[in-house]
């Protein structure tokens, strides 16, 4: 059943996406509080502000046209402007559009296909990992790269995993455990990162979850596709989008959770297969509803006293920053209220909106400088901190971190694992 609309205005459910966006882009009442707020905007004036790129451009704009000026590429996606407005007007998702309808006129480079495929470079890696990262650690190598595609030079690179996750998980994880029951089951997402560069998450949040007595299940699943969709390649993600889709509705319909330790992969799923790549099919609507970030999943555990809190002490104080992906979910700080229940633990919460890498953001030539003056603040209380440990939900934050800081970045649940004494 459709819900009641104000006869005053149009009923969205019946307007095409293109309406859709006009009518959202006439909530905007140019009040710059997006502008105001922007990371992007408050250290260059390469990038003019999401308004003026996003609903006031939107207003001269039509299906068929390209975006009204090429400074919109230098938004970095981060989201703080949708969050921020007052009217509900989906900025950081209009401009996303806008930047595919940029491309549409001109190729997109190598350098942002190439970004925009991390499983691929995952698979291509990680089986030979030594050698992978020797070459992507050699100043002459990253020199090249720079002239050549343009992966800045000092771009934060991940050191590929020879291990993957999905091997130990199908290998020597279910080997240990034939012989276990359980009376739940959880279905994990663990993304690109996980399976291809930092293991020991997936590790630690199955580790946990089996603590807490739920059989973790990892289906069939590819690259959630935002890297592909911030790299205005829609078609490609949407075809990661409907596999994704398809694998994971079976067991969000029998209302099985899907937990995942990637806050920008969660978010994928709940939000922008939906409010950018226009996926607005029943499939959609079941994941995205049975969809959680993993601290939000053991947050609501622990909420309905389901949670094992037994935990041994750890006398530390914690910087943690909270990173731009996992705000724009409107669930609050999940991750900090887990680690207040661990006795001893303190959370020293950096106020910064944001890293600056934005995903693949930073990684670029001409706009590395720039997420590096976004991210500062974050660096710089970590620095002045003296933490040689720090606490980040999101993958490209947590190696933009430690690239800048020195300091060694951890996920929430591996902080949760070592209280629990299920890792070292």
């Amino acid at each position: 059943m459709k819900p009641e609309t104000n006869n005053s205005e149009p009923d969205t459910l019946t307007l095409s996406i293109w309406e859709q966006v006009q009518f959202t882009a006439d909530a905007c009442i140019k009040c710059n509080i997006c502008t105001s707020m922007c990371p992007v905007h408050n250290v260059t004036d390469l990038f003019p502000g999401p308004k003026f790129v996003g609903p006031q451009a939107q207003r001269l704009r039509n299906p068929h046209d390209i975006s009204v000026d090429y400074s919109l590429d230098y938004c970095s996606g981060c989201g703080v402007c949708t969050m921020v407005c007052p009217h509900g007007v989906k900025v950081m998702e209009m401009n996303a559009k806008g930047r595919a309808k940029l491309y549409e006129r001109e190729r997109i480079p190598l350098r942002n296909r190439l970004l925009g495929r991390s499983e691929l470079l995952g698979k291509l890696g990680s089986p030979v990992a030594p050698i992978a990262n020797a070459l992507f650690s050699n100043r002459l190598i990253r020199l090249a790269t720079e002239w050549v595609i343009g992966i800045h030079r000092d771009a934060p690179m991940p050191m590929f995993s020879f291990e993957t996750f999905r091997g130990w998980f199908n290998g020597v994880h279910l080997r240990r455990n034939r012989k276990k029951t359980f009376k739940k089951q959880v279905v994990y997402f663990h993304g690109c990162s996980t399976n291809y560069y930092e293991p020991r998450i997936g590790k630690a949040a199955v580790a946990i979850l089996e603590h807490n007595g739920f059989e973790v299940l990892i289906p069939p699943q590819v690259c959630c596709g935002l890297p592909m969709l911030s790299n205005a390649e829609f078609d490609a993600a949407r075809r990661n989008a409907d596999f994704n889709l398809t694998s994971l509705s079976e067991y969000a319909r029998r209302g099985i959770p899907i937990v995942g330790t990637s806050t920008s992969c969660t978010l994928t799923l709940k939000s922008d297969y939906r409010h950018i790549l226009d996926i607005n099919t029943p499939e959609a609507a079941q994941v995205a509803a049975a969809t959680y970030d993993i601290s939000e999943f053991l947050l609501e555990l622990a909420e309905k006293g389901e949670l094992r809190t037994d935990f041994q002490p750890m006398d530390i104080t914690l910087p943690y920053h909270s990173p731009c992906q996992l705000k724009a979910h409107n669930i609050g700080f999940p991750a900090i209220e887990l680690m207040k229940l661990i006795p001893g633990v303190k959370v020293d919460h950096i106020q910064a909106e944001c890293c600056g890498i934005a995903g693949t953001y930073g990684y670029k030539k001409e706009k590395f400088d720039i997420a590096f003056e976004v991210g500062k603040p974050v660096f710089d209380h970590i620095i002045e901190s003296g933490s040689e440990i720090a606490v980040c939900d999101s993958e490209t934050c947590r190696w933009q971190i430690e690239h800048h800081t020195g300091a060694t970045l951890v996920h929430p649940i591996e902080i949760l694992a070592q209280a629990y004494g299920l890792t070292p």
